[in-house]
């Protein structure tokens, strides 16, 4: 609210309050409020790791209170140097509010809230730009400053009530010493989230979502004007769609993903990122009106229903993508580096947001409309996601689990609570179909590490597949001993690594839906390695298309479409006493007479 009111009242006063080109002064203002990222990020994620974040946030708040009486002094005087130093004071405060923000959240919620958490986050976040530009368009045009003035302590005085009533937290790394040169800190921070590559390529994700955002958003007021030749009131309606949009599209992960994290939805994210992008470009008119128009003449024009759809749903795929984006960086990121950690990602989020603006400026500089700046977008979000998808398989793997889940079958999953949420554990299950690995990931909240026959391992195509499931395949020992004696050395490695490894001890696919004897082999594997034995059972997924019991395509519709299939879930069995013979009646009495 305050960057814009100020913006609004140097354009439209500008004689009483500055002698600078309004179009110097919004740029000038944009750079002073991203400059503190730059500059403090890495002193602010030591701070927060080092302290208790309320109590950082609690100081911040306080800070903002005395840094809106600043700037109330600058309004009331028309000083600008005065308000531009309250701008960079209000940028300082949000370099040091957000990694205790985030950071906090992993510190109060459980797993199970982690997206839901993130989801609200991020509603609230873009629903407080909203309101804010309207309020600072409302206020600053009537040029009312006490009013303003009033408005903007009010704000401060209840983020400050708000954070008081936080209960206070442990910090997390209280031995930490704070670096406070800038330069340095900030460095080591970087190197800090570079140690997970998932997690750094997550941080890139992030930074990519806020330069799409930058550029779609920067653009908004330019298209109304430019392309529809339409007036403010349509600029606030695309505004209010793009918000709404992304806390739609955030509220939505949380019932999407059954309240865990599930990155399959970025990928989704991503589709509908350059779907509706590139929709945006082939809705918008061939020539904007005739005569300026309001928001209700707008909407009467023909297509005007399509491009209003379409910036809300680039917000809805927005929300889909970067909430479970947040939440993979702090459940992978360890509990005492977790603020310096969203500090990169604050540092790089900022680079790329300077970088938009300028790369906007550049491509329009050369002739590209707006609309076709926004194709290429949309298009450039398509590269982004092949590099970070390539680097990273499991993005991909688990949006085909989320698919199979939610599409082409309903997956019912009982029992899960005796999978172990840390640590490792060895998981048998019967082996029914080619689809029952991913069945499993869906269903399942972790990672798991197939093992696989090398035969089916080796398929042309699917190899792609199952390399980037980071399956082990197997052989018996008179088709490749090298192979076998490979597998079991993975597997034990993966245990030791605290992995989960499943395995089909059947040894190949049911030809008649029975569950088939259970080879010896999980016993040498636990042998060399004592972990917990979890039994699961799969039933449902016999005669489906994926099955051995050949049944006509045509056979699948509707009756095996959208089937239901089970994941049943046992108790743990500890490794003393396990035999073969003992975890098939577990995984039989599990499966029940449905197969």
């Amino acid at each position: 609210m305050y960057k814009n009111a100020l913006v609004i009242l140097a354009t439209y006063h500008a004689a009483s309050y500055t002698g600078l080109d309004p179009r110097l002064l919004t740029n000038l203002a944009g750079g002073l409020f991203i400059l503190p990222y730059a500059l403090f990020s890495g002193v602010a994620g030591e701070l927060a790791d080092r302290y208790d974040k309320v109590l950082v946030m609690r100081t911040v708040k306080v800070c903002e209170v005395g840094i809106m009486l600043l700037a109330g002094i600058g309004f009331l005087t028309h000083a600008m140097p005065l308000l531009l130093t309250a701008l960079f004071l209000m940028g300082t405060h949000s370099t040091f509010f957000a990694p205790a923000k985030y950071g906090l959240l992993p510190q109060v919620l459980r797993n199970s809230e982690l997206v839901g958490g993130n989801a609200l986050v991020e509603m609230g976040t873009f629903v407080a730009i909203l309101l804010g530009t309207l309020l600072a368009g409302l206020l600053a045009v009537r040029g009312d400053v006490g009013v303003l003035n009033g408005t903007l302590l009010a704000i401060a005085v209840g983020g400050l009530a708000c954070s008081l009533a936080i209960p206070r937290l442990p910090p997390v790394a209280p031995g930490l010493r704070i670096d406070w040169n800038p330069w340095r800190s900030s460095r080591a921070n970087l190197a800090t989230a570079r140690r997970d590559e998932v997690v750094f390529l997550a941080i890139l994700g992030i930074s990519w979502f806020w330069f799409f955002g930058v550029v779609v958003l920067a653009q908004l007021p330019l298209y109304a004007q430019q392309v529809l030749n339409a007036t403010e009131s349509v600029v606030t309606l695309m505004l209010v769609a793009f918000s709404l949009g992304v806390g739609t599209g955030s509220l939505l992960c949380e019932r999407l993903s059954a309240h865990r994290l599930e990155i399959g939805l970025v990928p989704l994210g991503s589709l509908g990122l350059t779907a509706f992008g590139v929709d945006l470009y082939f809705a918008s008119p061939a020539a904007p009106a005739l005569s300026p128009v309001a928001a209700a003449g707008f909407l009467a024009e023909p297509g005007s229903w399509r491009v209003l759809a379409d910036v809300a749903l680039i917000g809805v795929f927005g929300g889909l993508y970067i909430v479970p984006l947040y939440a993979l960086v702090q459940r992978r990121t360890p509990a005492d580096v977790m603020s310096r950690v969203i500090s990169a990602n604050n540092i790089w989020n900022a680079l790329f947001m300077v970088v938009a603006a300028g790369f906007a400026a550049l491509l329009l500089a050369q002739g590209l409309s707006i609309p076709q700046l926004l194709l290429v977008v949309a298009l450039m979000n398509l590269g982004v996601a092949a590099f970070i998808y390539a680097r990273v398989p499991e993005f991909g793997l688990r949006f085909l689990a989320w698919l199979l889940a939610r599409v082409v079958y309903r997956i019912r999953v009982t029992g899960l609570e005796h999978v172990p949420a840390l640590g490792p554990a060895l998981l048998v299950c019967n082996h029914v179909s080619f689809a029952d690995a991913l069945v499993l990931s869906a269903a399942l909240p972790r990672p798991l590490r197939f093992v696989m026959e090398a035969s089916i391992f080796r398929i042309p195509g699917l190899n792609l597949v199952f390399r980037g499931m980071k399956a082990i395949p197997i052989a018996s020992a008179q088709e490749d001993r090298a192979v076998r004696e490979s597998a079991f050395a993975a597997v034990v490695q993966e245990l030791n690594a605290g992995q989960l490894v499943c395995i089909f001890p059947e040894g190949r696919l049911t030809h008649d839906g029975a569950v088939g004897p259970f080879r010896p082999g999980l016993m040498r594997v636990l042998a060399e390695c004592p972990v917990p034995v979890v039994p699961l059972a799969i039933a449902g997924l016999w005669g489906s298309l994926f099955s051995r019991q050949r049944r006509r395509l045509a056979r699948l519709w509707p009756g095996r479409l959208w089937a239901r299939i089970d994941v049943r879930c046992g108790p743990a069995e500890p490794p003393a006493g396990v035999t073969p013979e003992r975890l098939r009646e577990r995984v039989l009495a599990l499966r029940g007479a449905r197969c």
